[in-house]
């Protein structure tokens, strides 16, 4: 089965750095959404109560953003293990004056997690497959 979500924002003046464009933070915050809402949508029906962000990798950063244009970060899960979740991010722009392009992307790596009666968040393996 193919896991997928989308996540959209408008970046707005608070989200501008001192280039007038989207301070990449932002960014990667964004696209930590949208992989959380992935993982959200795949770990349902089983018995994880969630999933923490183990890695953001290959970050790539490929155009500028600016202030009132609206970013679109797609997040498809590209493969699993016992607890992880790896999924890819592509985040794409427009605006009233520019066509929707490709302006960053990564691999992010979530683990599944359920509490334990001490109130702390392990690491729980979902036996789940996107072979399916």
């Amino acid at each position: 089965m193919i896991y997928k979500a989308t996540y959209s924002q408008v970046v707005m003046p608070d989200h501008i750095n001192n280039l007038n464009t989207l301070f990449g933070g932002q960014m990667i915050s964004w696209m930590d959404l949208a992989a959380s809402k992935v993982s959200f949508r795949f770990l349902k029906d089983t018995e994880a109560q969630g999933a923490v962000t183990r890695a953001i990798d290959e970050v790539e950063f490929k155009e500028p953003v600016f202030a009132g244009e609206w970013v679109t970060m797609n997040a498809t899960i590209i493969s699993v293990g016992d607890s992880s979740i790896k999924i890819e991010v592509k985040a794409f722009a427009e605006g009233v004056a520019s066509q929707n392009r490709l302006v960053c992307s990564s691999i992010i790596t979530m683990v599944s997690v359920i509490e334990k009666n001490t109130g702390n968040f392990v690491k729980f393996d979902h036996n789940k497959s996107i072979d399916s």
